[in-house]
């Protein structure tokens, strides 16, 4: 997948989420804003409430949306069936897609009340989701090959060898004397060097790449250990929230919720 591509997906990821909270906003605020005592009297009450046609449907819906990125992923991060079925990182995004539409689908199911075993469930939920997303940035920090695999240290001093190579080859730039110049400077000696203007921003690009590989190669280690560090979090959290989950929807079905079947 190319750069703007993926860029057009999280976009497109970022829009759906974004819709979702401002429709479901839209249609039910009178409804979330009253107390609770008073939101029976609410005209759309029998179909916002947990157990309604829109509630329950949330709650349905947002369970299958989590459920999916959760096990999608991590079939295809742990089963070697499909290790070659598209980058880790698309399903990395995927996962968090989901989970992330589902987390807000949930939200809106239990119409923003929260109680007893709920409760423990919701806010299991919430902090999985917290630290999915700081999972994430310590994912993407951490560099990877195009299957996602982890560079070792060798690996991405090798890579700066090679952009080391590509800048002074091509451009005659050596990225340890220019590293802390503006790019107006920089500019100045590819003009001297008689470097077509339609390859400053390739040298750009090249600077801002070395730069940030530089950057990860410093903090490697320690980005290794806080990810090490953040399944201790992530992981019971939510085993956690699967168990209440499976809890809450086996009481739903005891007690004759079948959504539009019942």
């Amino acid at each position: 997948m190319t750069n703007n591509l993926h860029k057009v997906l999280i976009s497109f990821y970022l829009t759906i989420i974004v819709a979702a909270v401002v429709i479901l906003i839209y249609y039910g605020n009178s409804y979330y804003r009253l107390p609770l005592e008073q939101r029976s009297f609410h005209p759309d009450y029998d179909i916002l409430k947990p157990t309604g046609l829109i509630g329950h449907g949330l709650g349905i819906i947002g369970t299958f949306l989590i459920l999916t990125g959760l096990f999608g992923y991590m079939a295809r991060k742990r089963l070697k069936i499909f290790s070659n079925l598209g980058m880790l990182s698309n399903w990395l995004e995927a996962h968090i897609f989901l989970c992330s539409l589902g987390t807000v689908f949930v939200l809106f199911h239990t119409t923003f009340k929260f109680g007893g075993l709920i409760s423990l469930g919701f806010w299991s939920l919430a902090i999985v989701w917290l630290s999915g997303v700081v999972g994430r940035f310590l994912y993407i920090n951490i560099p990877r090959n195009i299957h996602g695999r982890e560079f070792t240290l060798s690996e991405l001093q090798q890579l700066k060898a090679d952009l080391d190579k590509e800048l002074f080859d091509k451009y005659k730039i050596k990225f340890s004397q220019v590293n802390a110049s503006r790019f107006s400077q920089i500019k100045l000696k590819l003009i001297s060097e008689k470097i077509p203007r339609k390859e400053f921003y390739k040298v750009r690009k090249l600077l801002r790449k070395e730069r940030i590989l530089i950057w990860r190669i410093h903090r490697l280690a320690r980005l290794r250990n806080l990810f090490k560090h953040w399944h201790v979090i992530h992981l019971p959290f939510a085993l956690i929230m699967l168990i209440i989950m499976t809890i809450h929807v086996g009481i739903a079905l005891y007690f004759g919720y079948f959504w539009i079947l019942s």
